[in-house]
C-alpha cells in the first residue's frame, strides 16, 4: 500500500500542474465514514449500508427491481443520507427512468452539500446523463465539480469535452500512426 508521500509523488508526476502533495480525495472516504457515524445512529446506519450492498448486488446481477426496492428502503430509513439517492439514481437510469435518476442525483448533491464521495459520484453520474442528452455545458460543470472532489474519470471527461484537446489528441494519433508506418503501407 502506498504512503501519503508516495501518492503525492505520483500525483506530481501524473498531474504536474497541481501543487506537490495536493492529492484530490486523499482520506476523503475515511472522512465520509466518520461524518456518517457522527450524523446517524450506528445501528440504523449499518442496516442501511447492508440494504445498499444488497441493492448493488441485485443491480449487478440484473435484478433492477430488487435493487430499487433495497435502495428505496434505505432511503426510507435514512432519508437524509445522500448515498441511497445516488445508488437509486444509478438503478433508475439502468431502468430507463432518466428523469427519476436526475431527481435523485439532485437530492444526493443537496444532502451531501456538494462534498464527499456521494457528491463526487453524483456529479459524475449527472454529468454522464447530461452528455447523453447533448447538454455539454451542464456536463462540463458537473465534471468540473467531480474533478475537484478527486474523480480521475471526471478529469478524463473534461479532456474529452475540450475541443482543443480533442484536436490535439487526433493530431497526436495521426503522428504516431505515421511514425509507426512511415511509408503509408500496412494493414490499415
Amino acid at each position: 500500500m502506498a504512503t501519503a508521500n508516495d501518492r503525492a509523488v505520483l500525483q506530481t508526476i501524473f498531474n504536474p500542474s497541481t501543487p506537490f502533495g495536493d492529492i484530490p480525495g486523499l482520506d476523503e472516504e475515511e472522512e465520509d465514514v466518520q461524518d456518517e457515524v457522527e450524523a446517524f445512529p450506528l445501528e440504523l446506519l449499518d442496516q442501511v449500508r447492508e440494504l445498499e450492498l444488497q441493492g448493488v448486488s441485485a443491480a449487478e446481477s440484473g435484478d433492477i427491481s430488487t435493487a430499487l426496492e433495497r435502495f428505496s428502503e434505505a432511503i426510507r430509513l435514512l432519508p437524509e443520507r445522500a448515498s441511497g439517492y445516488n445508488n437509486r439514481a444509478q438503478a433508475l437510469r439502468l431502468r430507463g427512468d432518466v428523469a427519476g435518476a436526475l431527481q435523485d442525483l439532485d437530492a444526493a448533491i443537496r444532502l451531501s452539500r456538494g462534498c464527499g464521495r456521494a457528491a463526487c459520484q453524483s456529479f459524475v453520474q449527472r454529468g454522464l446523463i447530461h452528455r447523453l442528452q447533448a447538454r455539454d455545458e451542464d456536463a462540463r460543470r458537473d465534471f468540473e465539480r467531480a474533478a475537484r472532489l478527486g474523480s480521475a474519470f471526471a478529469r478524463q471527461q473534461l479532456v474529452l469535452l475540450n475541443p482543443y484537446s480533442a484536436l490535439c489528441n487526433q493530431m497526436l494519433c495521426e503522428m504516431l500512426a505515421r511514425l509507426r508506418n512511415p511509408d503509408g503501407t500496412g494493414s490499415d
